[in-house]
């Protein structure tokens, strides 16, 4: 049986894994990185599904809290070196309505204000008043999705709050991060359609209108594209998990791909070794890191990690709903009914009320395929032409949210109720959406490649059920619940073996937080 000793030893190459690896053998360690599949980036990938020249990003496209990370901060240099490049877009999210008209966040505050004005001035005067307040007030939320969640780092994050912000703001603050999107929306806003442009990015976390807890998301996501822009990966979102293979190798790392890893090896309650399915065995000195979901963890540790509460809380953590990704290589962008500056777009979400987000998210959760699901539809080469042949586009369409197993169809029209079965006619469901918010987008199709909820699991362990979030974000599995009470800060019960990736805080997106805050905790910097 062969085995390899080494500093640290990190389960799974995705983006969080691969942040850790290279903060750990940039600290001096050595480090090994075994993923099970093909390839490094877990949801960070880009691969030419449709036709060749046409690069789709299969799971994640929008990178900007990678851009604007911690994380980044520390290592974008090293990671420059190694092909790291961003392409921006200025124009970031906008959504169509049914009469015709539209609205939209560019990087441009007081465009964005106007087009609010068209819908309503009292709104208009409160996005500029938001806007003005948010270069005071966002340093205290980017610092609590910062900091771990231990009792010194949150305390540190409060008092600060109420040293800069006073008491009266720092209760306030409470309240948001407990409100659900329409409580927030409706208290700041009464157009119908400034609510219905801003709460699809609560459902990108699995936060329906009425979800506890779903607020910050249509806030800061707003206020953020405003302010910084959004980033695409330069040629795809694989430039992420690409620069930082190459620069774990150059600091002296090792990455190996095709290695499935299935058991923990422990000697008097410390992780020592992990054990591989092909019998090699790779030893750790001073740290294991997982970056699985917590039912995958609980395996690797034979069902239990000494502590049954903390098992207990492994095993119910629950997964969010399902995603289905439909990919289309175009010959032009859609022509959209609302105007042709809805091209300039990164992201189109047709999602005209919150009515509509709530029926759907409903109907995924009874297990029914919706009836008029919310969809988003990403224009990347808008942004970044390299993505396809010249004058040829890709577009990345999400359906969010569906079921991850199909019980029935909310319309009644589609019987199938395995996704392999039904994944094209409810992909045939979405198109005609498209179509009829961009009369001929049909003609303009040259391939796609569907890809259901069954599909993702199927390329990524982690996506459970096609839960492209590492789990729901609702407040009894977030903060410091998650992915249990006592493993918040990455630190198990197990000494010396640590889990990170998107079911740990602080969650889905591409931000590098658990991989980044578990390795300063290992290292001490």
């Amino acid at each position: 049986m062969a085995s390899t000793a080494t500093d640290a030893i990190v389960i799974g190459a995705g983006h969080n894994g691969l942040a850790a690896a290279l903060h750990l053998a940039m600290s001096g360690l050595s480090v090994v990185v075994l993923e099970r599949e093909a390839e490094v980036g877990g949801a960070v990938r880009t691969a030419e599904v449709t036709r060749p020249g046409f690069r789709h990003d299969l799971y994640a496209m929008n990178l900007s809290l990678f851009a604007g990370s911690p994380f980044h901060a520390a290592h974008g240099e090293t990671l420059a070196k190694h092909g790291l490049a961003f392409t921006h877009a200025t124009d970031c999210f906008a959504s169509p309505f049914p009469d015709g008209r539209w609205l939209g966040v560019s990087q441009d505050m007081e465009a964005n204000a106007t087009r609010v004005d068209a819908f309503d001035p009292a709104d208009g005067a409160r996005w500029r008043a938001m806007s003005a307040e948010f270069g005071a007030d966002a340093p205290h939320f980017f610092a609590l999705l910062g900091a771990p969640m231990g009792k010194t780092a949150l305390a540190k994050v409060c008092i600060n709050a109420l040293r800069t912000k006073g008491m009266a703001w720092t209760l306030d603050a409470v309240r948001f991060l407990l409100s659900s999107p329409r409580a927030f929306l409706d208290e700041n806003f009464q157009s119908a359609e400034v609510k219905a442009l801003l709460a699809p990015w609560a459902m990108h976390l699995d936060f329906p209108p009425d979800a506890a807890g779903g607020a910050l998301f249509p806030y800061l996501e707003a206020m953020a594209d405003q302010s910084f822009g959004m980033a695409l990966g330069k040629g795809g979102a694989d430039v992420v998990p690409n620069s930082l293979r190459a620069a774990i190798e150059a600091a002296g790392g090792i990455v190996r791909t095709g290695v499935d890893v299935t058991g923990v090896e422990q000697t008097a309650g410390r992780a020592v070794a992990v054990r591989c399915s092909d019998g090699e065995v790779f030893r750790a000195k001073e740290a294991i890191l997982a970056s699985v979901t917590p039912h995958a963890f609980l395996g690797l540790v034979d069902g239990t990690t000494g502590r049954p509460a903390v098992d207990a809380a492994l095993q119910k953590f629950r997964h969010g709903p399902g995603t289905l990704m439909i990919h289309v290589a175009a010959s032009a962008l859609p022509q959209w009914r609302a105007g042709e500056a809805l091209q300039r777009f990164a992201y189109v979400h047709l999602a005209p009320t919150l009515a509509g987000l709530s029926r759907t998210y409903a109907e995924a959760m009874e297990g029914l395929l919706p009836a008029e699901p919310g969809v988003v539809v990403g224009q990347p080469t808008a942004i970044d032409p390299s993505r396809a042949p010249e004058g040829q586009h890709t577009l990345w369409i999400q359906v969010r949210v569906v079921p991850p197993a199909i019980k029935g169809d909310a319309r009644g029209e589609i019987a199938a109720t395995a996704w392999a079965d039904a994944k094209e006619a409810m992909a045939d469901r979405v198109m005609a959406m498209i179509e009829d918010a961009a009369p001929g987008f049909g003609e303009t199709v040259l391939d796609r490649a569907v890809h259901s909820p069954d599909d993702l699991a199927a390329a990524n362990v982690n996506l459970v059920g096609g839960d492209s979030l590492g789990g729901s974000h609702h407040l009894r599995q977030n903060f410091l619940f998650r992915p249990a009470p006592g493993m918040a800060r990455y630190q198990s019960p197990v000494r010396g073996l640590y889990m990170i990736g998107s079911s740990t805080w602080p969650g889905a997106g591409v931000g590098a937080g658990s991989g980044f805050m578990a390795a300063k905790a290992i290292v001490g910097r």
